[in-house]
């Protein structure tokens, strides 16, 4: 009989069943509807987030300047909006600083050649002082009544389910289209199969780059706008969390190679279902931010190790190009 090997996606998922069941049965108030609604709301910006650092993952990639993405633009667009302008230029703003964004990154890194890591690593720390520099006013930019026409974005729900759940299904929707549906998505996975081979064969592969790091600068943003309709403010500050270890999380452990190539939209489903279940259950367990840290990063290093061994790397997938 032939071996059944059991993927990532798969292992993750059933570890996502037994933690969940775990948690329904003895820990208390886990299990009810409210406390359910509430755990995917709050980790719905991490899904949308994870849907960007998916397609750069993909291509063989990193984006840790996403948390920057996610703040400054949207906090620009919250800030032109208090001091009087337009909705139409605060916008235009805020979505020219976030296309501007991923320009930068896809140049330095198609480019320029610098590698992902550290290329996001430092425009995202320029973008975050830009902001906390010359953009913004306070740490945390209130949201203007005048801006009050896109609150839909993160307030109120559809049925019953809260608005951020509803963007990050639609996230997830416009994801899978075009990973499986546009010709650019299959390049993206030519391309982090096999940078090598798929320039030989034609594609653009530096364009295909900076595609990449615009359409995750353009999700950050995205998930920027939810975040703050949701909360009505933008903590601008929030790019010195350990928010964005929490986004490779979501898609290390949901099954996407870090060799590139492989895993998709529903990997990072099922990446933010498990971080949101063990989120809540530590929450639950009043748990303080040091241990929960402490079981992320645990977490995170047993993924990348898994992933070293599902996906190992060979002469042709440790080509240049590698996070």
């Amino acid at each position: 009989m032939p071996k059944v090997r059991a993927s990532q996606q798969t292992i993750v998922f059933g570890l996502f069943l037994l933690l969940f069941t775990g948690f329904a049965l003895f820990l208390p108030g886990f299990a009810k509807a409210d406390n359910l609604l509430t755990m995917v709301q709050n980790v719905a910006i991490l899904g949308i987030l994870g849907m960007g650092m998916a397609v750069v993952v993909i291509g063989r990639g990193i984006d840790i300047s996403m948390i920057a993405s996610l703040a400054v633009p949207s906090g620009l667009l919250l800030q032109t909006m208090q001091g009087g302008h337009d909705l139409a230029t605060a916008a235009a703003l805020s979505l020219g600083l976030s296309l501007a964004f991923g320009l930068f990154n896809g140049w330095l890194i198609a480019y320029a050649e610098v590698p992902s890591l550290f290329a996001t690593l430092a425009s995202g720390l320029f973008l975050a002082g830009l902001g906390q520099a010359f953009i913004f006013q306070l740490e945390v930019v209130q949201w203007p009544q005048s801006l009050d026409a896109i609150a839909w974005f993160g307030r109120g729900g559809i049925a019953g389910v809260p608005m951020p759940v509803v963007m990050f299904a639609l996230a997830s929707a416009v994801m899978a289209v075009l990973l499986r549906r546009v010709r650019a998505g299959a390049a993206i996975y030519a391309m982090g199969d096999n940078p090598m081979s798929a320039r030989a064969t034609g594609l653009p592969t530096r364009p295909l780059m900076v595609f990449e790091y615009v359409l995750a600068s353009l999700i950050g943003l995205f998930a920027g706008v939810v975040m703050a309709a949701s909360v009505s403010s933008m903590p601008t500050r929030v790019y010195n969390s350990t928010m964005v270890y929490d986004v490779v999380l979501v898609v290390v452990l949901g099954g996407i190679g870090l060799t590139g190539g492989r895993g998709g939209v529903s990997n990072v489903i099922i990446g933010t279902l498990l971080i949101g279940t063990m989120l809540n259950g530590m929450t639950i367990l009043d748990m303080s931010y040091s241990v929960q840290n402490i079981i992320k990063g645990t977490v995170l290093l047993v993924a990348i190790l898994i992933d070293s061994v599902l996906n190992p790397r060979n002469e042709e997938t440790a080509q240049q190009g590698d996070i």
